[in-house]
Order: C-alpha cells, then sequence, then structure tokens
C-alpha cells in the first residue's frame, strides 16, 4: 500500500493532474460524456488531490461554493485505501471551517452506502445523471451545533 498524501488543489495550477484523475475514473470507466464532466464549474471550486509519494495524482474531490461535493474520483489501483474517505473528511472540514450549514451530493445509486457512515441521508428518489442512477444525500455540519453549546 502507498502513502498517499491529500493536499488542497488550485483549479488554475493543479487542472492538469485533477483532469487526468477525472478522466481516466468519469470519461473512460464510467463512459460520462467529456461535457458533462466538465461543466464550467471547477474554477469556483474547492479541490483536493490524492498525491503518491512521487506526486502521481491519484484521488480528486471538489467542494461547489452551493455546498455540493462531488467528482470524487480515485484510481482503480488504489481504491480500497481510504484516500476517498480522506477526501471527503477534508472537504467537510473545509464546509464547517466556512460556517456552512450542510454539504449534499448525488452519489451514484450503486456507491450510496459508502456515505452513509459519513452523516449523509438519502433525501431523494433516485435520478439518472450522465446515464447512471444517482440519489440526493445530506450532511448537516457541526458547526452550527458547537457555536449553540
Amino acid at each position: 500500500m502507498s502513502r498517499i498524501r491529500i493536499r488542497e488543489a488550485s483549479w488554475p495550477a493543479d487542472r492538469q493532474a485533477l483532469e487526468a484523475v477525472r478522466c481516466e475514473v468519469f470519461i473512460k470507466e464510467q463512459g460520462v460524456p467529456r461535457a458533462l464532466e466538465f461543466d464550467g464549474l471547477d474554477a469556483a471550486a474547492l479541490h483536493w488531490l490524492a498525491l503518491t509519494e512521487d506526486d502521481r495524482p491519484v484521488g480528486t474531490l471538489r467542494l461547489l461554493p452551493s455546498g455540493q461535493i462531488g467528482r470524487m474520483a480515485v484510481l482503480p489501483d488504489f481504491r480500497g485505501q481510504r484516500i476517498g474517505s480522506r477526501l471527503l473528511h477534508h472537504a467537510i472540514a473545509a464546509a464547517e471551517a466556512h460556517g456552512w450549514r450542510e454539504v449534499w451530493l448525488n452519489a451514484q445509486y450503486a456507491r450510496r452506502s459508502f456515505y452513509a457512515p459519513h452523516g449523509f441521508i438519502v433525501i431523494s428518489d433516485i435520478f439518472e445523471d450522465a446515464g447512471i442512477p444517482h440519489q440526493r444525500m445530506l450532511r448537516r455540519l457541526n458547526r452550527g451545533m458547537a457555536m449553540a453549546s
């Protein structure tokens, strides 16, 4: 198992690395059209990269100003190492630091069970996005509660 580090990324500076992982997972592996994957929202988002010791990008995640977490992708050879959980933790911590009350995501239906242990609950019926069944999930954040106590 490799040592993976997670760092906040910048769309202008890290675009090539972020795109490489997302192209591999979403476009090549899952058949998502490039125009849907790169929706024009990346410049306004916070991003994180998971990198190997030799700086190879192996995972990504973005957080939009709306509170939507998305574009979480981990290369196949690196799955099962808790990289997705670590990326998600960084996004949740950033949202809490910004004082947001909640975050949400559109989970691929087959991967909903990944998000439940992270405090996400299903809040929608099944819908299709890029030909893949999804459900919206929501997580309320702790910041509001901590401030009240």
